[in-house]
């Protein structure tokens, strides 16, 4: 048990540019088409005050407009009263919590967007401002950003030896609870679509992959395994997994076949590899090992052959996420702390993302044009790659086991 806590502790601890580790410079709000939002049913009440408070911070982290948080006033067809002189003015009429009109014009008037949404489950209006802003940005030819409409994944403690698992928007508005009772840990959604998740469960000290289906609330049991039993990637296909297991307590990163239920071992080291990543097309595997003697950061083919280093700085880099040929990481600086990195396959260059802090658990976007993270326990972070720009949101909701988007 000594070994599997060991290993536990060591795995806790696209775009626009030619290259994404290149730093981009930050072009500031200044050069932004300045932007105010107006509720045209009026802001009433807290539920009214919060869902403006959506809308114009979902318009915020889009990086595309100069957004004020000024609650300026207007009818949905009349003039509006602003403090500013806006470049854009995104109007909004809710009908409950479920029903959402929206329309963007200039200073004249004249109408760029248009458009309505609706969502079934009153408890999800996080996903109504979302959605609507996701389409305002798209339908304008700014950036995409319907990452904004991915539900985050995590597993928090709840007591000493329990945990759950839930799902959230990115800003937290909108969590549930799905799995709970015992031991549930890293939750790894199995498609794009987030219609079902793999995690892990431990029994009475034995650890099972379960798959759980989120229309029905089924449970399936994918593997057992002795001491530990990660899945920690799924193939773009669906059809396999990357467990990290310890048959004979010697964790290895295997390949699993959800088809045939055959089980491939990759690494073969007398240590530690865990926090198998697909990268360069699903063709190579990135990992986390020890076999510098300190947790670092390696690649090799998925026959296990020519493993290398992709890491020379810092003494403790894990944690780690992968898009296209590209990984972010987190590493421990001379101060304590852990930031964020981002490096690719295809250059020697070297990106840091944050500077100060605790940032842990990062997770692209499958654009890979964002990157969720979680800032010292407290927050939930939102890099945004090609923008430069960089936002938080309260976390409140215990210690994070892990998470993924």
């Amino acid at each position: 048990m000594k070994k599997i806590f060991l290993i536990f502790a060591l795995i806790i601890n696209l775009f626009a540019v030619d290259d994404a580790t290149t730093t981009i410079e930050n072009k500031g709000a200044s050069s932004l088409p300045s932007m105010v939002v107006v509720a045209t049913n009026g802001l009433n009440n807290e539920f009214e005050n919060k869902f403006f408070k959506l809308m114009v911070g979902d318009l915020k982290v889009g990086a595309t407009f100069a957004v004020s948080d000024e609650k300026a006033s207007g009818s949905w067809d009349g003039a509006i009263q602003s403090e500013t002189k806006p470049q854009m003015i995104v109007k909004y009429a809710l009908d409950g919590k479920i029903s959402l009109k929206v329309k963007v014009t200039d200073p004249n008037s004249k109408v760029l967007f248009e458009g309505s949404f609706s969502i079934n489950d009153a408890s999800r209006y996080p996903f109504l401002a979302h959605k609507a802003v996701s389409e305002i940005v798209k339908q304008l030819g700014y950036a995409n950003v319907d990452w904004m409409n991915k539900m985050l994944l995590i597993a928090n403690y709840t007591s000493p030896g329990n945990s759950q698992i839930l799902v959230a928007d990115y800003t937290l508005t909108y969590r549930k609870v799905l799995i709970k009772g015992g031991l549930n840990i890293f939750p790894k959604w199995a498609n794009n679509a987030q219609s079902a998740f793999y995690y892990t469960h431990y029994d009475k000290k034995s650890p099972a992959i379960y798959k759980y289906t989120l229309a029905t609330g089924a449970k399936k049991e994918i593997i057992k395994g002795e001491g530990m039993l990660i899945a920690s990637d799924v193939s773009a296909d669906g059809s396999k997994l990357l467990i990290t297991d310890a048959p004979k307590d010697q964790a290895d990163i295997y390949l699993y076949n959800l088809a045939t239920g055959s089980k491939k071992q990759i690494t073969h080291f007398s240590g530690i590899d865990v926090n198998g990543n697909f990268i360069d097309n699903d063709s190579r595997v990135v990992f986390v090992s020890d076999r510098l003697g300190y947790p670092n950061i390696f690649v090799t083919g998925l026959d296990g052959q020519n493993v290398e280093q992709l890491v020379f700085h810092g003494k403790n880099n894990n944690s780690l996420s992968t898009n296209g040929s590209y990984i972010v990481y987190s590493s421990r600086d001379g101060g304590g702390g852990f930031n964020l990195y981002l490096i690719s396959t295809k250059t020697d260059a070297i990106r840091q993302l944050t500077a100060d802090g605790k940032n842990t658990f990062p997770k692209f976007s499958d654009d890979g044009g964002s990157i969720v993270y979680i800032k010292s326990d407290r927050a939930v972070g939102v890099i945004r790659v090609n923008e430069n720009k960089s936002f938080q949101f309260p976390l409140n909701i215990g210690k994070i086991q892990s998470i993924d988007w």
